[in-house]
Formats: C-alpha cells, sequence, structure tokens
C-alpha cells in the first residue's frame, strides 16, 4: 500500500534552530557538513580543506543474486581504507600538521561523504515522479540471470565527536541531540536524491563487530534498491492487515508495552527486547505515533530521544566489566512504498552472551537462515533492566 507521506514530507520536518548547520565541501568535491552543539563553543567560521587528493573512485557495480532477488554491491575499493589506525594517523580527527585527515576544522559533530562508498558516488539521471520511481522498484526485484546494475546511492560518515575514543553512548545529552539532528537532517536530504530507495543510518561499535576504525563515529547508506529485511516487513504488514485489519507496527508496539521485556518507557518512545529476540542483546525502540523515518520526528521527540539512547547505550555497557560490542540501526521506510506501513525503529544488537564468549553465525544462521536464541529474551530484558538501573545510578 503506498503512503499520502512522501519524501517531501519529510524534507517539510522541523529542524532545530539552536542546533547550527555548516555546509561545505572537501578537496576532492565530497560534502562535508558540521553540525554544531546547541551550547558549542565554536565560531562560526570554517577552514578550507587544501589538501591536494586523487580523484574520487568511480562508481562500483551491483549483482544480482538469482536465487533470491537480493543485490550486492561489489565495490572493491574499499579494501583499501584506513584500517585501526593509531590515533595519531586517525583520519576522522580534527586535521593537524602531522595528520592530513578528512575533517579540516575542530568540530561538535561532522558528516562527510565517504572516500570509499558501497554505494556511490553516481546517482541516477533525472529527478523523476512516483510512476518512475514505482517502475525502478518493480525492475529492481524482477528476477534474472547475470543482471547488473550501478551501485547508484551515497555513503556518509558522521563523527560524533573529534575525540579518538568514545561511541554514541559515551557522549552528553547535548552532543547527542545534535548527532539525532544530524540524523534527521541528512535522512531528509539524501531522500531528495534521484535513485535513492531507502536511508539507513547505523554504528558499529567494537572490533568484535568489525569497525576499522575506533573513532567515535556511525554511518549512513543511501540504498538504490529497498533492502532485503524491509521487503521482508512489508510483505509482513501487508498480509498482517489482510488478515486481521490491523497495523502491525502499532499491534507489536500494543503488546510489548504490556510485557515483561520493556525496559524504557518514555512519554513519546517504547525500548523493549522483543518477543522473537535473535541475538543474545537485543533491543527494539518504537515511536508511540506512526513516523516513517527520523525526518519526520518532532524537536520534542528528538529531545527525548537525546535522554533515552545514552541510558539504553550506558545500560548496555553496564552489563559486563568492558564495552560491549554492538550494532546501533535505525530501520526507516521506504521512500516510495509502504510508508504507511513501517514505522521507523531502532535495533541495537550484540553477540556477546556472556563476559568472554561471543555468539557466531555458523551454520544454521548463516546458512539457511535459521535462528536459534542463546538466552530467553525475558531473561535478557531482566538483565538489561537491572544494568540501566545500575547506568543510571552512576551517572
Amino acid at each position: 500500500m503506498n503512503s499520502p507521506l512522501s519524501p517531501e514530507a519529510s524534507l517539510a520536518s522541523a529542524v532545530d534552530t539552536r542546533i547550527r548547520r555548516v555546509p561545505t565541501l572537501l578537496a576532492d568535491g565530497r560534502e562535508l557538513i558540521y553540525f554544531d552543539d546547541a551550547d558549542t563553543t565554536l565560531g562560526p567560521a570554517r577552514r578550507a580543506d587544501d589538501r591536494v587528493l586523487d580523484e574520487r573512485p568511480g562508481t562500483a557495480s551491483m549483482r544480482q543474486d538469482p536465487l533470491t532477488a537480493e543485490w550486492v554491491s561489489i565495490a572493491s575499493t574499499r579494501q583499501n581504507r584506513a584500517h585501526l589506525p593509531p590515533a595519531r594517523f586517525d583520519p576522522l580527527a580534527p586535521q593537524s600538521p602531522d595528520n592530513p585527515s578528512e575533517i579540516p576544522n575542530v568540530y561538535d559533530v561532522a558528516v562527510f561523504e565517504n572516500r570509499s562508498p558501497s554505494f556511490g558516488p553516481g546517482l541516477r539521471d533525472g529527478a523523476g515522479d512516483a510512476d518512475a520511481a514505482a517502475d525502478e522498484i518493480a525492475d529492481l526485484r524482477a528476477v534474472g540471470i547475470a543482471r547488473t546494475k550501478p551501485s547508484l546511492g551515497r555513503c556518509e560518515v558522521v563523527c560524533f565527536s573529534p575525540d579518538h575514543d568514545g561511541s554514541l553512548g559515551t557522549q552528553p545529552t547535548s552532543r547527542i541531540r545534535t548527532i539525532v539532528e544530524a540524523w534527521a537532517d541528512r535522512t531528509a536530504a539524501l531522500s531528495a536524491l534521484p535513485g535513492v530507495q531507502q536511508i539507513f543510518p547505523f554504528e558499529n561499535r567494537g572490533e568484535a563487530i568489525g569497525v576499522t576504525l575506533h573513532h567515535p563515529h556511525g554511518q549512513i547508506y543511501s540504498y538504490p534498491y529497498i533492502t532485503p529485511r524491509t521487503e521482508r516487513v512489508l510483505s509482513s504488514a501487508a498480509a498482517y492487515r489482510e488478515r486481521t485489519g490491523g497495523e502491525l507496527f502499532a499491534d507489536i508496539l500494543e503488546s510489548e508495552r504490556t510485557s515483561e521485556r520493556v525496559l524504557i518507557a518514555g512519554e513519546h518512545f517504547t525500548a523493549y527486547v522483543p518477543f522473537a529476540a535473535r541475538w543474545p542483546i537485543e533491543v527494539h525502540m518504537l515511536p508511540h505515533r506512526h513516523i516513517p523515518d527520523l525526518a519526520a520526528t518532532t524537536l520534542a521527540e528528538r529531545d527525548e530521544l537525546a535522554t533515552l539512547l545514552p541510558r539504553l547505550l550506558r545500560g548496555i555497557d553496564a552489563l559486563y566489566d568492558s564495552p560491549t560490542p554492538y550494532i546501533l540501526a535505525w530501520h526507516q521506510a521506504p521512500l516510495h512504498v509502504g510508508r504507511d506501513d513501517v514505522r521507523l525503529m531502532l535495533q541495537v544488537t550484540s553477540p556477546r552472551r556472556a563476559p568472554d564468549k561471543l555468539k557466531f553465525l555458523a551454520g544454521s544462521e548463516a546458512a539457511m537462515g535459521a535462528w536459534i536464541g542463546d538466552i530467553s529474551p525475558e531473561a535478557g530484558a531482566a538483565a538489561l533492566r537491572a544494568a540501566i538501573e545500575k547506568a543510571d545510578a552512576s551517572a
């Protein structure tokens, strides 16, 4: 079912004028946007990037797996990206005489186009319309042999802090509020790019997850197709509506809010361990009203996220005596279909099942997509609630 909500509606979302936005370009033409905290000590002036850089690599290509209809981007330039450099060569730190990093100035939050993207920098020609988008989605869903397409779109890096160490959860509330504003701003802007079908902000935290930089940062992927997980959600939502007449996400939220798996209940959002959690640590957070993406949130909802996110992430860290690796993922509705069926949802997952043990995706999960949980969701929720209370008490 198509929604009356469109990408243009997201572009008209609220803007927090307390947070200054300063756009500029890097030396090779990539976009860089500074987001200054509401209580920033930084001035508005920014030094230009005077590095001499090689020409940007071309756009990668993607291939379709005809057995699943899924698209796989083959982005070989990613093999050349930095891998766990020492702090003095941190490519996300502010530039210094000894470190010609990606960001010329001291900053609060900075967002820039990835030099080694999985998607982009190429974009589809022309703005297109609703009919063109529908035709494009139908073509992407069609199955064929040896199908290839350019990996159009954009990948951006979101730097949470100029400091080398930390993560999203270690930032102060005012900084997390700036990060939430940056997510909303970039979701709106990237939604307007031609050929983009879905926007995905996320954070990978910890070497066990596969991070290549210790610097506290996340990324935003702008996909040229609807992702496989979202395709399954669209199918489930449609089947549920046909069978029950109900809205899947609304009914999930109603059920979870009365369960023993609730972790944090706010005015606008509720965080819980889902009924069928796959991972040893898995948390979902849903808004109390239908919101397709971060760009459509109100300022009050963003303010609440800035207080709930650190409580949740610090609670996850309080489970054990060392920081817990995790993936923080913002699931958002596709841009051209299903915007009244798919609700904005935060998902945080970790493979950590004990202080010194990780869950690996072995035969059943990796080959068949058939999951076996190691910890009951109710036990996981009880442990997380206690950890959140412990972290709150020490804050």
